[in-house]
C-alpha cells in the first residue's frame, strides 16, 4: 500500500508538472508569459492563504475541543457506548484531524483559487466616476469591491461552520456534550468554546445583512433588475434593523464565554430568527400586497426609471438616434434614383448558403475546407471601369482538414507532419455573380490570384486547423509539408518547410517527453520527423488563442480573416463584462446573441453566463502564419479594461498602435450588436409608464429562411440611410411589434471604424398607422404570389431544389425594400452546390421576380427603378452534376489539348441548330471532366452562339423546348 501511494503521488505530480510546464512553454511562444505567471501566482497565493485558514480552523477547533474535554465523565449508557469510539480514535486522533484538515484545506483552496479574477479586479479596480441612484456610492464599489467582499463573507461562514462541526463532534465524543445523560448537558468549557463559534457566525450574519443592502439594487424581481418599491421601503429598513439585532445577539454569545449560560444567547438568537421572519419576510409581503399592488405603476415608476437609465448606460444604448420614418408603399418610375449608392451594393451572395459553392469550386483538393457560414469583409479594389471603390466581399480561408485526407493515407505522419496548413484566401464579390449563378471570385485558386495583392498565403492557424502539427526542419533537408498541388515553375507538386516563429520548440528530449505525455502519443519520442528545429503548433483556433492570452475577455463568436499588409490575420472582438452593476438589466449572453446562424443553447443559461454590463474594449488579431496574438485597447475609457490592464501590464497595446491597413478592416462586432438589439426590444422605451404597461415592446422577427423558430441574424451591408450624406458600412436588423408580424422599426449601426460616427445606433421607427409587412409576411407573400409560385415550382422540378438566401431589408425609395436571392441546387449528389438563379424583391404590395436584381426592381418600379445594379448578364444553365464539377482528388488529370473545332457556322435549319447545340454541350462536358478550362470556355461560347441561332430560327421562342441534353 505505501508503494502504491507513493507511485500514485509521483504520477499525479508528473501530470501536474506536464500541464504546468507545457502551458508555460505555450505562453512563452506567444510572448504572454506574464499572463501565465500572474495567474499562477495569484491562484497559488489564494490556494495557500485560504487553504491554510480552513486547515487552521479545523485543527485549532479540534485541538481546543480535545484540550478542554472533561477529565471525569458521569457514568451512563451513552458514555459507555462512546468509550469504544474513544478507544478506537485516540491512537490515530492526530492523523484523523490532520487528514480532515488537509482535505478541507484543498477544497477551500481550490474554491479560492477559482476566484482569481474577482481578486484581481478588487486589487486593481478603480472608480467609474458615476454613483448609483440609491446609496450614492461609486459604481466601482459594485463592479470591483462588492463581489470580493461577498466571497470573503461566504468563505468566513464556511470556516466557522466547519470549525463548529469539528468542535461539536469532538466535544460529543469526549464527553463535553452529553445529550442522554442526566444533569448538565454541556460542560462549561464546551459552552465557552461553542459560544465563541456561534457568536462569530452571528457576527458574520450581521456583515452579510450589511452587504445584502447593496445586493438589493442588483437582484432581479418580476419586472426588472434592481430594487423595487418594496425593497427600498420594507426590505432595506428590515436589513438595517437586522444588522443591529444580529450584532447584539453576537455580543450575547461572546459574553457567554464568561457567563456560561445558554439563556440570554438563546433569547437573542430566538429574537434574531423572529425578526428575520417578521421583518425580512412578513413585512415586505404586507407592503407588496396592500401598498404596492393596488397602485403598482405609480409606486414602481421611479425605480423603473432607474432601471431604464442604468440599462441604457451599461449596454451603451443611451445615445440611440430614433426618428420617425413615414414609409410609403406606393411605387413610381425612377423611385430609387436617390439611392444609387445603396442599390449596387445589395449583397446577393449569402454567406450562409454559398459555402458548398466555395467548397466545390475552390476546394481544389479533398482535404481543404472552408468555414460555414462564410464571413463578410470589404476591400478597396479597382472595378472593370478602372474606378477604385470599396467592395463588400464574402471571404474565407482555405484551411486543411484532417478528415478530408483519404482513408488509406491517414496516419500520424501525414496528419501531423505533412498536411499541416491551408493555402490562400478565397473572396467573392457580394453583389455580383457569374453568368451561371456561381460566385464571382475576386481572389481564387492555388496559387492565389486576384485583386488582394501579394500576401503570405499559408494558413497554419485557423478555425479548422488540425489539433496539432509538427513543422520545421534544418536547412538542407527535404521539404515534407504539402504546400500546393502544382508549382507554376515546375508543374509538379510543391512541398514546403515552415520558417516562422510560431509554435513551441520541441527539439529537446525533455520537451518531446512532455508533449508525448500531454498528447498521449509515443511518436513524439520515436519518430524521425522530429528534429532539432521542430516546432509544435497547437491551440490553433484564433478564438481559443485570444481567450487563453486574455482569460478576462469574452470573445466574439465570429472571428473573420483579412489580408492586412501582406499577411492573413484573424480579427476578433473582445468584451469586458460585469454582472454586478446596480439597476442594470441582467440577461443571458448566449441567449441574447443566438440566432439562425448560431446554435441555440441546449441547456438553461448558467449563472456565469449572465451579464448586465458590456463594452467592446479590445480588438484582437491572430496571425494565420505564425499565430502571433496582438491585443489593442479599443475603449480606453472603460474602467473594467483599465483594471485588467493594471493587473496584466503590457499585455494590451494602446489604440494608437493600430496600423492603418488593419483599421480598414475593423468593424462593429456582431455579438455586441445582437446584445444591444435584444435590450432595445424593451429599452427603446424611456417612459416608465409605457415601459410598465408593455404595450410598446418589440421583438426581433424569426428568420423566414430557416425551418425552425429562431431569430433573424443581423446583416452587414453598405447602405445610405435616409438623410445621410453618404453610404456607410452598417450592421442592420429589423423589429416587429410583440405578437404582431408587421414591421415596427429598422435599426442600423455605423460599423465603419474609420468613421467619426462609428458605433452610432440609428432606429427608423415606422408609424403605427401604416402597414409595412414584416419579414415573415414578405416571405409568405413571395410563396403565395401566383407568378412567383409558378416560377419556384419550375425551379424545384426534377432533381433540383431551391434555397432562399438572406432576406435583406433596406430603407430606400421613401419606403422599405425587401431583397431575397433564390438559389437552385441538385437535391442529391456530393458535388451539388447552389447557384443564384432568381432574385425576389418587394416594395409595398408590389413583388418583382427576375433573373437579376435589376430586372426585379424594374418590374416593381414601372420598368425603371432609377438606380443601376451594375450586374452582368445571366446565362441559363442546368444545375451542376457530379460529372460537371472540377476534380478534387489527389492527382490532377493531365490537361488535354484544346479542341481546334472552328466556331459554329450559322445553321441553315432548326435540325442543324439543335445538332450544333448538342455538339457544343457535349464538348463542354468533356472539357470540364478533364479539367481543361480553356476548352470549356470555348465550348460555352460555341454553345451560346448555337442557342442564339436556334432562337433566331424559331422567331425568338426558343428551340422548340429542346435542351442541350436532347
Amino acid at each position: 500500500m505505501p508503494t502504491l501511494i507513493v507511485l500514485g503521488v509521483l504520477i499525479a505530480a508528473y501530470v501536474l508538472l506536464v500541464t504546468f510546464w507545457t502551458d508555460r512553454l505555450w505562453y512563452q511562444s506567444v510572448d504572454f508569459t506574464q499572463v501565465f505567471t500572474t495567474q499562477l501566482i495569484t491562484r497559488i497565493g489564494l490556494f495557500l492563504v485560504f487553504g491554510l485558514l480552513m486547515a487552521a480552523s479545523v485543527v485549532v477547533n479540534g485541538m481546543v475541543a480535545y484540550r478542554v474535554r472533561p477529565r471525569y465523565r458521569p457514568m451512563s449508557v451513552e458514555q459507555q457506548s462512546l468509550d469504544r469510539y474513544r478507544d478506537a480514535i485516540d491512537p490515530v486522533r492526530k492523523w484523523v484531524l490532520t487528514a480532515a484538515a488537509i482535505l478541507l484545506a484543498i477544497m477551500a483552496g481550490a474554491s479560492a483559487a477559482g476566484q482569481w479574477q474577482t481578486f484581481l479586479l478588487w486589487r486593481n479596480g478603480g472608480e467609474f466616476g458615476q454613483t448609483d441612484a440609491q446609496f450614492g456610492v461609486d459604481l466601482g464599489f459594485f463592479a470591483f469591491d462588492y463581489p470580493w467582499w461577498r466571497y470573503i463573507v461566504s468563505f468566513g461562514f464556511a470556516v466557522v461552520v466547519l470549525g463548529l462541526v469539528v468542535a461539536a463532534i469532538t466535544h460529543y465524543v469526549y464527553g463535553g456534550i452529553r445529550l442522554q445523560t442526566a444533569g448538565q448537558k454541556v460542560s462549561p468549557a464546551t459552552t465557552a468554546h461553542l459560544s465563541v463559534l456561534i457568536g462569530l457566525f452571528v457576527l458574520l450574519k450581521a456583515v452579510a445583512y450589511w452587504l445584502d443592502r447593496y445586493a438589493l439594487v442588483m437582484e432581479d424581481n418580476d419586472r426588472f433588475t434592481g430594487a423595487s418599491y418594496t425593497d427600498i421601503n420594507a426590505v432595506l429598513p428590515a436589513k438595517t434593523i437586522l444588522i443591529f439585532v444580529a450584532s447584539i445577539c453576537a455580543i450575547l454569545f461572546f459574553v457567554n464565554v464568561w457567563q456560561r449560560s445558554w439563556t440570554l444567547p438563546g433569547i437573542g438568537l430566538g429574537l434574531l430568527v423572529l425578526s428575520a421572519v417578521l421583518l425580512g419576510g412578513l413585512w415586505p409581503f404586507l407592503v407588496q400586497q396592500f401598498q404596492v399592488r393596488p397602485s403598482e405603476a405609480s409606486r414602481e415608476q421611479p425605480y423603473i426609471e432607474r432601471n431604464i437609465e442604468a440599462t441604457r448606460t451599461a449596454y451603451d444604448i443611451e445615445d440611440v438616434a430614433t426618428e420617425e420614418y413615414r414609409a410609403t408603399t406606393s411605387v413610381e418610375e425612377g423611385q430609387l434614383a436617390e439611392d444609387s449608392a445603396t442599390i449596387p451594393g445589395i449583397r446577393l451572395m449569402d454567406p450562409s448558403v454559398i459555402p458548398p459553392a466555395f467548397q466545390q469550386l475552390q476546394q481544389v483538393r479533398g482535404f481543404y475546407t472552408f468555414s460555414d457560414p462564410l464571413d463578410v469583409d470589404r476591400y478597396t479594389v479597382a472595378g472593370d471601369d478602372g474606378v477604385v471603390a470599396e467592395q463588400d466581399m464574402v471571404v474565407a480561408v482555405r484551411e486543411v482538414a484532417s478528415e478530408g485526407i483519404p482513408a488509406e493515407q491517414r496516419n500520424w505522419i501525414n496528419e501531423h507532419t505533412v498536411y499541416t496548413h491551408g493555402f490562400g484566401v478565397v473572396a467573392a464579390y457580394g453583389n455580383t455573380r457569374e453568368s451561371d449563378g456561381s460566385p464571382n471570385f475576386a481572389e481564387e485558386d492555388i496559387p492565389t490570384q486576384g485583386v488582394l495583392g501579394d500576401y503570405e498565403p499559408r494558413i497554419y492557424f485557423g478555425e479548422n486547423s488540425p489539433s496539432y502539427s509538427i513543422v520545421g526542419a534544418p536547412e538542407g533537408t527535404d521539404d515534407v509539408e504539402y504546400d500546393i498541388p502544382e508549382d507554376p515553375d515546375t508543374g509538379q507538386e510543391r512541398r514546403n518547410t515552415y520558417d516562422g516563429d510560431g509554435g513551441v520548440p520541441i527539439g529537446s528530449f525533455w520537451n518531446r517527453m512532455l508533449y508525448a505525455t500531454r498528447f498521449q502519443e509515443a511518436n513524439f519520442l520515436l519518430s524521425d520527423r522530429i528534429n532539432d528545429e521542430s516546432r509544435l503548433l497547437y491551440d490553433r483556433n484564433p478564438r481559443e488563442r485570444v481567450e487563453k492570452v486574455a482569460p478576462w475577455l469574452t470573445v466574439d463568436a465570429n472571428p473573420f480573416p483579412a489580408v492586412v499588409d501582406g499577411r492573413v490575420v484573424w480579427i476578433l472582438d473582445g468584451y469586458t463584462t460585469l454582472n454586478s452593476l446596480p439597476y442594470s438589466q441582467r440577461v443571458s449572453l448566449s441567449e441574447a446573441t443566438s440566432d439562425s446562424r448560431t446554435a441555440r443553447p441546449a441547456l438553461a443559461a448558467q449563472p456565469d453566463d449572465f451579464i448586465n454590463y458590456v463594452r467592446n474594449s479590445v480588438k484582437a488579431t491572430v496571425d494565420a502564419y505564425d499565430g502571433t496574438v496582438t491585443l489593442y485597447a479599443w475603449d480606453e475609457d472603460d474602467p473594467v479594461l483599465q483594471a485588467w490592464m493594471n493587473a496584466f501590464p503590457d499585455s494590451v497595446q494602446p489604440r494608437s498602435e493600430i496600423p492603418t491597413p488593419l483599421m480598414d478592416h475593423l468593424r462593429y462586432p456582431e455579438d455586441l450588436f445582437k446584445l444591444q438589439r435584444n435590450m432595445l426590444e424593451q429599452y427603446h422605451v424611456t417612459d416608465p409608464s409605457t415601459f410598465y404597461g408593455g404595450q410598446d415592446r418589440w421583438v426581433v422577427p424569426a428568420d423566414p429562411s430557416s425551418n425552425v423558430d429562431v431569430k433573424q441574424p443581423p446583416y452587414y451591408q453598405t447602405i445610405q440611410l435616409p438623410g445621410a450624406e453618404q453610404p456607410m458600412y452598417s450592421l442592420t436588423t429589423t423589429y416587429t411589434p410583440r405578437g404582431r408580424p408587421n414591421l415596427a422599426a429598422f435599426m442600423a449601426v455605423n460599423a465603419d471604424t474609420r468613421s467619426e460616427e462609428y458605433g452610432q445606433l440609428q432606429i427608423l421607427r415606422l408609424p403605427s398607422n401604416t402597414q409595412i409587412d414584416g419579414p415573415g409576411q414578405v416571405a409568405n407573400d413571395f410563396e403565395s404570389n401566383a407568378d412567383v409560385a409558378q416560377e419556384l415550382t419550375l425551379l424545384r422540378s426534377g432533381d433540383a431544389e431551391t434555397q432562399l438566401g438572406n432576406l435583406l431589408t433596406l430603407p430606400v425609395g421613401g419606403g422599405l425594400l425587401y431583397v431575397q436571392p433564390v438559389y437552385v441546387a441538385r437535391a442529391t449528389g456530393e458535388a451539388a452546390y447552389p447557384l443564384l438563379r432568381r432574385v425576389l424583391v418587394q416594395f409595398g404590395d408590389s413583388i418583382g421576380f427576375d433573373d437579376t436584381l435589376q430586372g426585379a426592381l424594374d418590374q416593381i418600379f414601372e420598368g425603371d427603378a432609377g438606380a443601376p445594379t451594375d450586374e452582368p448578364p445571366v446565362t441559363e444553365e442546368p444545375p451542376p452534376t457530379d460529372e460537371e464539377t472540377p476534380p478534387t482528388d489527389e492527382e490532377t488529370p493531365p490537361a488535354t489539348e484544346t479542341p481546334t473545332t472552328p466556331p459554329a457556322e450559322q445553321p441553315a435549319d432548326l435540325t442543324a441548330a439543335l445538332e450544333a447545340i448538342r455538339v457544343a454541350w457535349q464538348e463542354a462536358r468533356d472539357a470540364q471532366a478533364t479539367g481543361d478550362w480553356a476548352a470549356y470556355g470555348a465550348a460555352l461560347e460555341r454553345l451560346d452562339a448555337a442557342i442564339a441561332a436556334a432562337e433566331a430560327l424559331t422567331g425568338g421562342e426558343g428551340a422548340g423546348g429542346a435542351t442541350p441534353g436532347e
